[in-house]
């Protein structure tokens, strides 16, 4: 055993102690949460990074040993192929920009208990068990404030190699009643967090694996209130047990807005969060795109992942998708960031959305008009209406308006096909005063 081993229950004591003692935060306030919570709302697009030593043989990250499909010492041996020999964070970022991304999630530690920093509470991280011998997370944190992008991390709260997490294996786990244990494994929790917190400073803390576990045996109040203590402004997902800040619908897009006013959908390029050598199941950039607006246009966000190779090289074609995601968002800037949702379904046939002062409407376009747009239910005058990243001024006109009728009539809008971006095309309205819509059945033609 390390010598670093031997002081581990003492570090922790010592973490816990001066952690769990921390009195409850007050109530926040809505307006005190709304202006921490502004730069996620107003950020619509973030790079989610899963990087571990599953991506040396490109099988699934954690779950493979857990559901049995690789033994736990198989799995292992990745640690020895993990090199991060070409690990370049100030591309990343570079790329993460030019995507149009705002911040940026990492995952400094997945299920399989691999710190990608060196730990001083688990001898289980990249610096002393790779060859890759070095901290990836400070330079990962520096390179995105660099470029202006927010910093996420990405942690688990369980473990499953840890000694004394419960669950091991689906069908194998190390106990079932030992609170002192338990207690260890929460205190560990809490100094590996206050490393991180103290360390980087993240702006944002993206948790997963809260199911197994209540909220009691997380301590996730406890947890939210150091957290905060540790960084006032810090926000937290909803995988907290309840104590999050913001909902994380995965991969499957909500159809709906979700409840939440705060919500982010995370979501993988192809099939696989990780690198995996044969999953060539790639989105196009015109669905990724498409997915995107659905988010913009329900108030939401997009947290799009890729899977960084052993080496640290992204594959090529990740590096494609946000270079062509980079040019749609740097042609609709104005339409995506800072905006709020659109209006609803029903009113035009398609994602839209609103400035924050509800005077200009965006609708996204994802197909060839066949025949004019149209907007129904409209109440306000149209001062305006261009393409936008193009400026061309477009023509309209408003049908079916009657004198004696409270019933606005239908807005066409006319749209070239040399104005059609190759993805999805973006019209400005701009209006003249806040959104006004009809919202009634109608009126009858004649009444008894």
């Amino acid at each position: 055993m390390k010598t670093k081993n031997l002081l581990i229950p003492i570090l922790l004591t010592i973490a816990f102690a001066m952690n769990m003692g921390a009195q409850p935060t007050e109530t926040e306030t809505p307006e005190a949460k709304a202006e921490r919570m502004q730069w996620f709302k107003d950020a619509k697009l973030g790079i989610f990074v899963h990087w571990g030593i599953y991506a040396v043989d490109g099988i699934d990250e954690s779950w493979s040993f857990f559901n049995g499909y690789i033994s736990y010492p198989d799995y292992m041996k990745q640690l020895n192929g993990f090199t991060a020999k070409n690990y370049d964070p100030t591309y990343w970022a570079d790329l993460f920009k030019e995507s149009g991304a705002r911040y940026a999630v990492l995952t400094s530690k997945h299920h399989d208990g691999v710190a990608l920093w060196d730990t001083k509470l688990s001898d289980l991280n990249v610096v002393e068990k790779t060859p890759a011998a070095r901290d990836l997370v400070t330079p990962f944190a520096k390179a995105m404030r660099k470029k202006g992008l927010k910093v996420g991390m990405y942690y688990s709260l369980l473990d499953w190699s840890h000694p004394d997490y419960p669950n091991f294996l689906r069908k194998e786990k190390r106990y079932s009643d030992d609170p002192e244990r338990w207690e260890r494994f929460v205190k560990f929790n809490f100094g590996q967090l206050e490393e991180l917190s103290k360390r980087i400073k993240p702006d944002l803390y993206w948790f997963d694996g809260d199911w197994e576990q209540s909220a009691e045996q997380w301590k996730s109040r406890e947890l939210r209130n150091a957290l905060i203590g540790w960084n006032s402004d810090v926000i937290l997902n909803s995988r907290l047990q309840g104590y999050g800040d913001y909902a994380t619908p995965e991969q499957g897009l909500p159809v709906t807005k979700p409840q939440s006013n705060y919500w982010e959908l995370c979501m993988t390029m192809n099939d696989s969060w990780g690198f995996q050598h044969n999953d060539h199941n790639y989105k196009t950039p015109n669905q990724i795109i498409r997915i995107f607006v659905d988010c913009i246009s329900m108030g939401g966000n997009l947290l799009l992942d890729v899977g960084p190779k052993a080496d640290g090289t992204i594959p090529h074609e990740q590096v494609n998708i946000l270079k062509e995601l980079g040019r749609w968002t740097n042609k609709h800037q104005e339409a995506i960031y800072g905006t709020i949702a659109g209006i609803p379904h029903g009113h035009f046939y398609g994602p839209t959305a609103l400035s924050k002062d509800k005077t200009m409407l965006y609708l996204f376009v994802d197909n060839k008009p066949n025949g004019p747009l149209v907007i129904k239910g409209l109440k306000n005058k149209v001062n305006r209406i261009w393409v936008v990243g193009n400026g061309t001024k477009l023509a309209s006109n408003v049908m079916g308006k009657q004198y004696w009728s409270a019933v606005p009539g239908l807005l066409y809008i006319d749209v070239p096909e040399k104005v059609l971006d190759e993805q999805v095309t973006v019209i400005a309205v701009l209006l003249d005063g806040p959104v006004d819509l009809y919202r009634e059945e109608g009126q009858a033609i004649e009444s008894n």
